[in-house]
């Protein structure tokens, strides 16, 4: 199994702590938002992972040459930000032989049952499964509309007036024709630009576990206090 782990963004709303270090390599309780996902991706057997960068790149690079994991990686530098959406069709390669793969964003810290998740998209192979999740702020965050099987029926990016109460997890399990609805754009963004065309095309996963944004510096120490009760339920 494969996946994106998109990790290029400059985590501007966690300035200070952003000032000389990528979002993806802030510690979380000594360990960086990478550790964690790869350890997931250990327990779900992703043995791939292609990781995009550019805000301060080699620190990336020399992270993965001084930290080993099981799966296979790839790292791939874009000198200007393609989008979330954008990188998945610009490194279409890694993934054309694929029946699915994963696209998770790196800044979210997680313990999500990637497993049970693609266990729902095989059931019902849909161009795209997007987990969901419940936020404190609707608001700043794409909001998806499921009915009473899972389909999406509706969704908006940062709407003023939130008609659901489910959000964008940034964890997708995307089938081989996603790349039919990712437009030639550069940045190309899932929620802004193939979100909206996949209605009544993907369905939502709920999740039933811990998943946090790691986007502000009120989130960023929220996260310290509450993981390591996480990982302790968890072991």
């Amino acid at each position: 199994m494969k996946a994106f782990l998109l990790a290029a963004g400059l985590g501007t709303r966690l300035r200070p702590l952003t000032n000389n270090t990528p979002k993806c390599l802030l510690p979380i309780n000594n360990e960086t938002l990478l550790f964690f996902w790869f350890k997931l991706f250990d327990r779900h057997g992703i043995t791939e992972v292609l990781i995009n960068s550019h805000y301060l790149p080699e620190q990336v690079d020399h992270y993965f040459s001084e930290n080993h994991f099981s799966q296979k990686v790839k790292i791939c530098y874009e000198p200007k930000l393609l989008g979330s959406a954008g990188t998945v069709r610009q490194n279409y390669d890694f993934i054309k032989d694929a029946d699915e793969y994963f696209i998770c964003y790196a800044d979210n810290l997680t313990n999500a049952n990637l497993t049970a998740m693609l266990k729902f998209h095989r059931e019902r192979s849909p161009v795209l499964t997007c987990a969901l999740f419940t936020p404190t702020n609707l608001r700043d965050c794409g909001v998806v509309a499921i009915d009473e099987h899972g389909l999406v029926v509706g969704f908006e990016e940062k709407p003023a007036i939130p008609k659901s109460k489910w959000a964008n997890a940034g964890i997708f399990i995307a089938s081989p024709e996603l790349i039919r609805y990712i437009p030639e754009k550069t940045p190309c963004d899932f929620g802004y630009d193939v979100m909206p065309q996949l209605v009544n095309h993907s369905y939502g996963f709920v999740l039933n576990n811990f998943l946090m944004d790691i986007g502000t510096i009120e989130s960023y120490y929220k996260a310290q206090e509450v993981w390591p009760k996480i990982m302790k339920e968890q072991t």
